[in-house]
Protein backbone atom coordinates (compact mmCIF):
# COMPACT_ATOMS: atom_id res chain seq x y z
CA UNK A 1 0.00 0.00 0.00
CA UNK A 2 1.20 3.58 -0.81
CA UNK A 3 -0.54 6.76 0.55
CA UNK A 4 0.13 10.21 -0.84
CA UNK A 5 -0.30 12.89 2.08
CA UNK A 6 0.45 16.75 2.10
CA UNK A 7 2.62 18.40 4.72
CA UNK A 8 2.39 16.76 7.86
CA UNK A 9 2.16 20.20 9.63
CA UNK A 10 -1.16 21.70 7.36
CA UNK A 11 -2.28 19.16 5.96
CA UNK A 12 -5.45 17.68 8.11
CA UNK A 13 -7.42 15.32 5.73
CA UNK A 14 -4.02 13.59 5.20
CA UNK A 15 -3.51 13.04 9.04
CA UNK A 16 -7.14 11.54 9.16
CA UNK A 17 -6.27 9.05 6.15
CA UNK A 18 -2.65 8.18 8.02
CA UNK A 19 -4.22 7.55 10.96
CA UNK A 20 -6.89 5.09 9.61
CA UNK A 21 -4.20 3.23 7.92
CA UNK A 22 -2.39 3.16 11.48
CA UNK A 23 -5.35 2.32 13.38
CA UNK A 24 -5.83 -0.83 10.50
CA UNK A 25 -2.52 -2.51 11.43
CA UNK A 26 -1.43 -2.70 7.46
CA UNK A 27 1.70 -1.80 6.62
CA UNK A 28 2.07 1.01 3.81
CA UNK A 29 4.32 3.64 2.84
CA UNK A 30 3.91 7.23 2.68
CA UNK A 31 4.62 9.91 -0.03
CA UNK A 32 4.48 13.57 0.99
CA UNK A 33 4.38 16.10 -1.36
CA UNK A 34 4.65 20.10 -0.46
CA UNK A 35 1.11 21.29 -1.37
CA UNK A 36 2.51 24.96 -0.80
CA UNK A 37 5.43 24.51 -3.19
CA UNK A 38 5.56 26.14 -6.29
CA UNK A 39 6.24 22.88 -8.10
CA UNK A 40 2.53 21.93 -6.64
CA UNK A 41 0.40 22.97 -9.55
CA UNK A 42 2.46 20.97 -11.96
CA UNK A 43 2.53 18.12 -10.01
CA UNK A 44 -1.55 18.17 -9.79
CA UNK A 45 -1.70 18.78 -14.03
CA UNK A 46 0.18 15.83 -14.48
CA UNK A 47 -0.48 13.47 -11.77
CA UNK A 48 -4.47 12.46 -13.11
CA UNK A 49 -3.13 8.81 -12.66
CA UNK A 50 -1.15 8.87 -9.05
CA UNK A 51 -3.75 11.29 -7.71
CA UNK A 52 -6.84 11.36 -9.78
CA UNK A 53 -8.46 14.14 -8.11
CA UNK A 54 -5.55 16.41 -7.89
CA UNK A 55 -5.77 16.22 -4.47
CA UNK A 56 -4.40 14.45 -1.07
CA UNK A 57 -4.56 12.06 0.65
CA UNK A 58 -4.61 9.27 -1.95
CA UNK A 59 -4.87 5.41 -0.71
CA UNK A 60 -3.51 3.25 -3.92
CA UNK A 61 -3.48 -0.68 -2.94
CA UNK A 62 -2.37 -2.53 -6.18
CA UNK A 63 -4.65 -1.32 -8.58
CA UNK A 64 -7.36 0.18 -6.07
CA UNK A 65 -7.24 3.63 -5.63
CA UNK A 66 -8.90 6.01 -3.06
CA UNK A 67 -8.98 9.57 -3.16
CA UNK A 68 -11.15 10.55 -0.19
CA UNK A 69 -10.37 10.54 3.47
CA UNK A 70 -13.90 9.30 4.56
CA UNK A 71 -13.76 6.55 1.84
CA UNK A 72 -9.96 5.40 2.69
CA UNK A 73 -11.44 5.14 6.44
CA UNK A 74 -14.37 2.95 5.31
CA UNK A 75 -12.14 0.76 2.89
CA UNK A 76 -9.59 -0.04 5.76
CA UNK A 77 -12.57 -1.23 7.95
CA UNK A 78 -13.69 -3.61 5.23
CA UNK A 79 -10.43 -5.00 4.72
CA UNK A 80 -9.39 -5.93 8.06
CA UNK A 81 -12.61 -5.64 10.07
CA UNK A 82 -15.50 -3.16 10.79
CA UNK A 83 -14.95 -3.56 14.52
CA UNK A 84 -11.64 -2.21 14.28
CA UNK A 85 -12.92 1.33 13.55
CA UNK A 86 -16.69 0.99 14.58
CA UNK A 87 -18.39 0.57 18.56
CA UNK A 88 -19.68 -2.91 18.19
CA UNK A 89 -22.73 -1.62 19.52
CA UNK A 90 -25.53 -0.32 17.25
CA UNK A 91 -26.63 2.92 19.09
CA UNK A 92 -22.84 3.51 19.59
CA UNK A 93 -22.08 2.66 15.88
CA UNK A 94 -24.68 5.00 14.81
CA UNK A 95 -23.32 8.07 16.55
CA UNK A 96 -19.71 8.05 15.92
CA UNK A 97 -20.71 7.26 12.17
CA UNK A 98 -22.81 10.60 12.04
CA UNK A 99 -19.98 12.48 14.12
CA UNK A 100 -17.64 11.36 11.29
CA UNK A 101 -20.11 12.55 8.28
CA UNK A 102 -20.42 15.75 10.10
CA UNK A 103 -16.95 16.17 10.61
CA UNK A 104 -16.40 15.43 7.00
CA UNK A 105 -18.82 17.76 5.45
CA UNK A 106 -19.43 21.12 7.99
CA UNK A 107 -17.60 23.16 10.33
CA UNK A 108 -16.23 25.36 7.35
CA UNK A 109 -15.82 28.72 9.29
CA UNK A 110 -13.40 26.90 12.05
CA UNK A 111 -11.27 25.45 8.95
CA UNK A 112 -11.07 28.49 7.00
CA UNK A 113 -10.07 31.20 9.99
CA UNK A 114 -8.49 28.13 12.12
CA UNK A 115 -6.17 25.85 9.38
CA UNK A 116 -4.47 23.22 11.20
CA UNK A 117 -0.60 24.37 12.18
CA UNK A 118 0.42 21.60 14.10
CA UNK A 119 3.68 23.65 14.73
CA UNK A 120 2.29 27.26 15.95
CA UNK A 121 0.65 28.55 18.32
CA UNK A 122 -1.40 31.59 18.72
CA UNK A 123 -2.78 33.62 21.97
CA UNK A 124 -5.37 35.76 22.21
CA UNK A 125 -7.19 35.23 18.97
CA UNK A 126 -10.57 36.33 18.01
CA UNK A 127 -12.94 34.08 15.62
CA UNK A 128 -16.10 34.79 14.20
CA UNK A 129 -19.57 34.00 15.81
CA UNK A 130 -19.89 31.27 13.10
CA UNK A 131 -16.49 29.26 14.15
CA UNK A 132 -17.64 29.76 17.64
CA UNK A 133 -20.96 28.47 16.70
CA UNK A 134 -18.75 25.08 15.47
CA UNK A 135 -16.65 24.54 18.38
CA UNK A 136 -19.95 24.62 21.00
CA UNK A 137 -21.23 22.20 18.29
CA UNK A 138 -17.97 19.92 18.61
CA UNK A 139 -17.85 19.97 22.25
CA UNK A 140 -21.59 19.01 22.42
CA UNK A 141 -20.61 16.05 20.31
CA UNK A 142 -17.87 15.25 22.24
CA UNK A 143 -19.41 15.24 25.33
CA UNK A 144 -22.54 13.23 24.30
CA UNK A 145 -19.98 10.80 23.12
CA UNK A 146 -17.43 10.64 26.19
CA UNK A 147 -20.96 10.36 28.82
CA UNK A 148 -22.90 7.86 26.77
CA UNK A 149 -20.21 5.55 25.58
CA UNK A 150 -16.77 6.38 26.54
CA UNK A 151 -16.38 4.42 29.79
CA UNK A 152 -14.19 1.84 28.23
CA UNK A 153 -11.23 4.22 27.65
CA UNK A 154 -10.32 7.61 27.30
CA UNK A 155 -11.71 8.24 24.02
CA UNK A 156 -14.60 9.52 22.42
CA UNK A 157 -16.22 6.02 22.54
CA UNK A 158 -13.58 4.70 24.63
CA UNK A 159 -10.80 2.90 22.68
CA UNK A 160 -9.41 5.16 19.56
CA UNK A 161 -11.66 4.25 16.67
CA UNK A 162 -12.56 6.31 13.49
CA UNK A 163 -14.12 9.23 15.42
CA UNK A 164 -10.73 9.80 16.97
CA UNK A 165 -9.35 9.45 14.26
CA UNK A 166 -11.82 12.59 11.92
CA UNK A 167 -11.50 15.21 14.94
CA UNK A 168 -7.91 14.68 15.48
CA UNK A 169 -6.94 17.69 13.46
CA UNK A 170 -9.58 19.65 15.40
CA UNK A 171 -7.68 18.83 18.92
CA UNK A 172 -4.84 20.15 16.81
CA UNK A 173 -6.69 23.36 16.08
CA UNK A 174 -7.93 24.05 19.20
CA UNK A 175 -4.23 23.62 20.96
CA UNK A 176 -2.90 26.06 18.08
CA UNK A 177 -5.09 28.91 18.24
CA UNK A 178 -5.62 28.09 22.38
CA UNK A 179 -9.22 27.32 21.93
CA UNK A 180 -10.98 27.37 25.43
CA UNK A 181 -12.56 24.18 26.29
CA UNK A 182 -13.93 22.65 29.26
CA UNK A 183 -12.05 20.33 31.56
CA UNK A 184 -13.29 16.57 30.11
CA UNK A 185 -12.09 17.97 26.97
CA UNK A 186 -8.94 19.24 27.55
CA UNK A 187 -8.57 15.47 29.06
CA UNK A 188 -10.29 14.28 25.99
CA UNK A 189 -7.45 16.64 23.65
CA UNK A 190 -4.50 15.26 26.27
CA UNK A 191 -5.25 11.74 25.10
CA UNK A 192 -5.42 12.39 21.77
CA UNK A 193 -2.49 14.37 21.51
CA UNK A 194 -0.33 11.98 23.48
CA UNK A 195 -1.42 9.31 21.35
CA UNK A 196 2.04 7.56 20.16
CA UNK A 197 0.57 7.69 16.10
CA UNK A 198 -0.41 11.46 17.21
CA UNK A 199 3.17 12.44 18.61
CA UNK A 200 4.86 10.23 15.29
CA UNK A 201 2.95 12.49 13.15
CA UNK A 202 3.80 16.06 15.20
CA UNK A 203 7.03 14.75 15.21
CA UNK A 204 7.37 14.75 11.32
CA UNK A 205 5.45 18.13 11.25
CA UNK A 206 8.49 19.70 13.08
CA UNK A 207 10.68 18.29 10.72
CA UNK A 208 9.30 19.51 7.88
CA UNK A 209 10.98 22.60 6.51
CA UNK A 210 8.18 23.51 4.41
CA UNK A 211 6.47 27.16 5.48
CA UNK A 212 2.50 28.30 3.96
CA UNK A 213 2.33 31.54 4.95
CA UNK A 214 -1.12 32.03 4.42
CA UNK A 215 -1.85 29.50 7.29
CA UNK A 216 1.16 31.48 9.36
CA UNK A 217 -1.28 34.30 10.12
CA UNK A 218 -3.53 34.55 13.05
CA UNK A 219 -7.12 34.45 12.04
CA UNK A 220 -9.39 37.23 10.72
CA UNK A 221 -12.59 37.74 11.80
Amino acid sequence: MKLIIGNKNYSSWSLRAWLALKQSGLSFEELIVNIGGEEWASVRRESGEIMPSGKVPVLWDGETVIWDSFAILEYLADKVGRERFWPKDDTARGMALSMVAEMHSSYQALRSQCPMNVRKRFEGVRISDEAKADIVRILQLWAEARARFGKGGPFLFGTFGAADVFYAPVVSRFITYGIAVPGFARVYMEAVWEHEWMQAWIEGAEDERWVIEQYEAAPRT
